[in-house]
Order: structure tokens, then sequence, then C-alpha cells
């Protein structure tokens, strides 16, 4: 899994992921917000990261728009 994109609220990674699931790419999110209790630790952490898989990063960058 790599990461593709990197957010600082969890319903921004929320809708990014379904964008990806609705263009057929599976994905999975990643927060250090000990199970949504403290959704201030994702400031310090480094944010909530969005992973692909290895061969769908290409596809999920160009549906995201994102920069690598």
């Amino acid at each position: 899994m790599v990461c593709v994109k990197t957010f600082y609220y969890k319903h921004e990674a929320e809708l990014a992921q379904g964008l990806l699931e609705a263009n057929g790419v599976a994905s999975m999110i990643s927060a250090a917000d000990a199970g949504g209790m403290r959704p201030d630790y994702v400031f310090g952490m480094g944010g909530i990261r969005l992973y692909v898989e290895e061969r769908d990063k290409e596809t999920a960058l160009e549906i995201l728009g994102a920069e690598t």
C-alpha cells in the first residue's frame, strides 16, 4: 500500500475514498486519532492518510487530481 494523499479532516479523506471506490479503486484510510476519540491527535501525527495498492497509484492520483 502507498499513500496517495494526506488530509487534515477525516470527512475529506472519506469523500476521496468514496470517489476512488466509485471508480473501482480500493483504498484504506489511516488516522492516528485514537479510533475517532481524539481527532486533535491527527494534527501532530502528520494527518489522515489515504492508501491504495501500488498498482493503482497512478490511477488514484489522476482521479484525485493529486500530486505525488
